[in-house]
């Protein structure tokens, strides 16, 4: 696994001559592209040069040892190397989480849908508890998030919502929410006390650019029709909500966020492109039996990942057997140390695979 590290920091010395060159200064397209690339590869190349110094000291003590009758000097110094190689250890360890392949999709935005399931009303309710949490969440963690679609139904509740959360790392963190959510409490219009179940489901989708997704217009069908606010109410008297229709795959997206058609059609434009590469996406992942294994749950929408228990105030999670007693709190937008416990469990098991690839 360590094998090309040292043609990896050769290749980001490159690139720290290549900052200092006045021609890609001057390219603001090229610089950024070797800023990237600079600071992907600085976390490796730091990990990796601890390893060496460790791996010198080791070497370096026991040199001196061989050059040394004092006793004292040599307890001294295997317990240094005791200690160095403990380090070393860690050292790697880490290393090999930092050289576990990176989604490419984990630093963009992400378009969140939000959609009731069964319930009836207590769904919609559910579907709204959700939507609230992940704003809250976003605010918390310093993102920005952009209604795209707010459907609401019964008594407040919330029969579809799609919104885009931007921020640098927006997808690494929420891609995990994605499957079924399911609730257990006594709705408010429940006189005799009895705990229903209601489920909601969530999809994370990166947003992708125009470059990634090709549509053919001629594969699309633009209606144009009157905006209504939450509940139905009117709010603008011209035709400015846009419905984009994907010919072929069926895909339909709605958009009236916005004042403007042409912004309204711009947005429902990136939401579409975004499940178009997700289709493809979970085609993929369905081929690489290998890849699915190796992941905690980032793509099956049918898959009932959480369970949001109200009589005992807990969320439990299925995937990694985690649960929390600070419901109120989790669904306040603190989801992070959830979030945290998904990333660890996927970067284990995708070590894991790792590790029993090399001793094939």
């Amino acid at each position: 696994m360590f094998e090309n590290l040292q043609a990896t920091e050769d290749k980001y010395l490159e690139l720290e001559r290549s900052l200092a060159d006045p021609e890609v200064v001057s390219d603001i397209e090229k610089l950024q592209q070797i800023n990237k690339e600079y600071s992907d590869l600085k976390p490796i190349v730091e990990k990796y040069r601890q390893i060496k110094k460790a791996e010198e000291t080791i070497e370096d003590d026991k040199e001196l040892i061989k050059l040394t009758d004092d006793q004292e000097m040599i307890d001294m110094l295997n317990s240094q190397i005791d200690d160095m190689k403990e380090n070393l250890g860690v050292y790697e360890e880490e290393m090999k989480v930092l050289l576990i392949p990176k989604d490419p999709n984990d630093e963009k935005n992400v378009f969140v849908e939000i959609r009731a399931g069964a319930g009836g009303d207590e769904a919609g309710l559910f579907a709204g508890d959700l939507y609230r949490m992940y704003h809250m969440y976003a605010d918390n963690e310093g993102y920005k998030t952009e209604d795209v679609e707010v459907q609401t139904q019964g008594v407040g509740g919330i029969k579809e919502a799609i919104f885009m959360v931007k921020g640098k790392g927006a997808y690494s963190r929420l891609k995990y929410e994605s499957g079924v959510h399911r609730v257990q409490r006594v709705p408010e219009t429940e006189s005799g006390g009895r705990i229903h179940t209601s489920t909601a489901t969530v999809a994370v989708l990166p947003e992708v650019d125009d470059v990634e997704v090709d549509i053919d217009p001629k594969d699309i069908r633009v209606d144009v029709y009157r905006s209504s606010g939450h509940g139905g109410q009117s709010v603008n008297t011209t035709d400015s909500a846009v419905r984009i229709t994907h010919i072929p795959t069926g895909l339909v997206v709605s958009c009236q966020d916005e004042k403007s058609q042409l912004k309204n059609k711009a947005q429902a434009m990136r939401v579409l492109r975004s499940r178009l590469y997700d289709l493809e996406e979970e085609k993929r992942r369905k081929e690489i039996s290998d890849d699915r294994k190796s992941q905690v749950g980032t793509g099956d929408r049918s898959e009932r990942i959480r369970t949001y228990n109200f009589p005992q105030g807990r969320i439990t999670d299925h995937r990694i057997g985690k649960t929390i007693y600070q419901l109120q709190d989790f669904l306040d937008g603190n989801i992070g140390e959830m979030i945290d416990s998904l990333i660890e469990a996927d970067q284990a098991k995708k070590l894991e695979n790792i590790n029993e690839n090399s001793e094939k």
